[in-house]
């Protein structure tokens, strides 16, 4: 594959914004119902989200995020940039990403984000890598993060993750051959973000190379790919 295509490979975005509706839900419809109450300036709860990498938690943080802006204010924040001070305003929703990265300064901060919850109105939505209690922060915040909400996002099956590739597919008009799905899931990354980045790629290299859809030519890109991985 010449260096055009390795080069589209390297340029691979995901096409859609994360939203609660493009989450394939899976057995997590409880805490995506939760994460929808959210956007309510009425919510004051706080949730605590974890599960392996790739399981969707930075998708369920920026989709909940987006969902309520524009109802109630939102900080948003990945752990390496939040501070000693947090931004929050009456009501806001506090949105942070692998909090096991936060420094001493910020797990004050947001110790203090959770005394003040009932007085601001706020709601906190929070995820890690680890459910509270292996969390490397300090005793104070870890049992108080132990007192929210806990959901274990749970992985999808290989028969959703085929069902929402061939879901996929449809929706991008592409006729493949049968056997692509399978082995996608066979040879493939096991997160279904990766999955689908594959298939759009797929979807990508086959109109620009005016070939069909095919296994071999999912190959060459899955050889690409690794290639890529070891450069």
């Amino acid at each position: 594959m010449d260096t055009r295509h390795r080069q589209m490979l390297l340029d691979l975005k995901p096409e859609q914004p994360p939203t609660l509706d493009n989450f394939v839900v899976g057995a997590n419809a409880e805490l995506v119902a939760r994460l929808r109450g959210l956007g309510s300036t009425g919510s004051f709860e706080a949730l605590y989200l974890w599960g392996d990498p790739g399981c969707g938690k930075s998708h369920l943080l920026a989709a909940a995020a987006a969902s309520a802006h524009g109802r109630r204010p939102v900080v948003r924040l990945h752990a390496s940039e939040a501070a000693a001070e947090l931004p929050l305003a009456t009501g806001s929703l506090l949105v942070i990403d692998d909090i096991q990265q936060l420094g001493a300064g910020a797990q004050v901060a947001l110790f203090r984000a959770f005394n003040a919850m009932r007085f601001l109105g706020l709601a906190v939505l929070l995820a890690g890598r680890e459910p509270p209690l292996r969390l490397d922060l300090r005793e104070d915040l870890r049992t108080r993060i132990g007192q929210t909400l806990i959901y274990e996002i749970q992985s999808l099956s290989d028969e959703e993750k085929s069902a929402a590739l061939r879901r996929h597919a449809i929706e991008r008009g592409m006729l493949m051959d049968p056997g692509v799905v399978q082995y996608l899931l066979r040879h493939g990354r096991r997160d279904l973000p990766s999955l689908m980045a594959m298939l759009g790629s797929l979807d990508r290299a086959s109109l620009e190379l005016k070939r069909p859809p095919t296994l071999p030519l999912l190959r060459e890109l899955m050889q690409t790919s690794l290639d890529l991985d070891k450069e």
